[in-house]
């Protein structure tokens, strides 16, 4: 029921600001578990509970909403978190690998246009710059300045077919960088709904914790049933 749960809660947790979203500090299957405890503790206390001005539809009722919504949207971040981290992992791997070929097609290139300064220019000035966007770019670059001016490169029996190879590489590896990027930022929407649902959940939860707290301060043997006991 989870996704239903999280489908049923998504307009509430966008409607959310942004000010009040909170990232857990505790860890979440702890704390879900937590509230599917607390919702099967509470309910004898509810009489007590409810003449304490605890609104009972609001954070009880809608409590195993509130958790399963949560859960779902813990795991489509965990599943998109998982995707990115294998994509920077592959980016580790094959980055080396792109940077030689550019810098031998760029070697390539020199020599070809050795006495062309025109397209010399060109070359030095895909060249230039650093960084792995700047990187893939020179790939695309490279391809589209080798097509328009094979003669030179067929002179050096350049293999004219690793120019649409270069373009498709260009486009694979700018994809994969892109989801690899992912993982650093950790500030996807997927994140973001994460600790929307937390924040909606951990409402709830506050609101029941407080109120059975008070009611129960004299009661020890009730009053265990409204602590966290991953948090005292």
């Amino acid at each position: 029921m989870s996704k239903e749960h999280y489908d049923a809660k998504v307009n509430t947790l966008e409607a959310l600001t942004p000010e009040t979203v909170k990232t857990p500090d505790i860890p979440t299957d702890v704390y879900y578990q937590e509230a599917e405890d607390q919702y099967v503790w509470i309910q004898q206390d509810q009489e007590l509970l409810v003449a304490k001005g605890l609104d009972w539809d609001t954070y009880v009722i809608d409590l195993p909403i509130r958790t399963g919504a949560a859960r779902h949207a813990q795991s489509i971040w965990m599943s998109e978190r998982y995707t990115q981290e294998e994509a920077a992992k592959e980016w580790r791997e094959v980055a080396p690998e792109a940077y030689e070929l550019r810098n031998d097609l760029l070697a390539d290139f020199r020599f070809a246009y050795r006495k062309r300064q025109d397209l010399l220019s060109r070359v030095r000035a895909i060249a230039d710059g650093s960084g792995d966007a700047d990187m893939i770019q020179d790939l695309s670059d490279i391809s589209v300045l080798g097509k328009a001016n094979p003669q030179e490169l067929t002179a050096i029996n350049f293999d004219l077919t690793q120019l649409d190879t270069v373009a498709v590489r260009a486009n694979e590896l700018a994809d994969l960088r892109a989801k690899a990027n992912g993982a650093r930022l950790d500030n996807t929407k997927a994140k973001n709904m994460r600790d929307r649902a937390f924040t909606h959940l951990k409402e709830a939860m506050d609101e029941i914790r407080a109120t059975g707290k008070y009611v129960f301060r004299k009661d020890p043997e009730r009053y265990k049933g409204y602590i966290s006991r991953y948090k005292q």
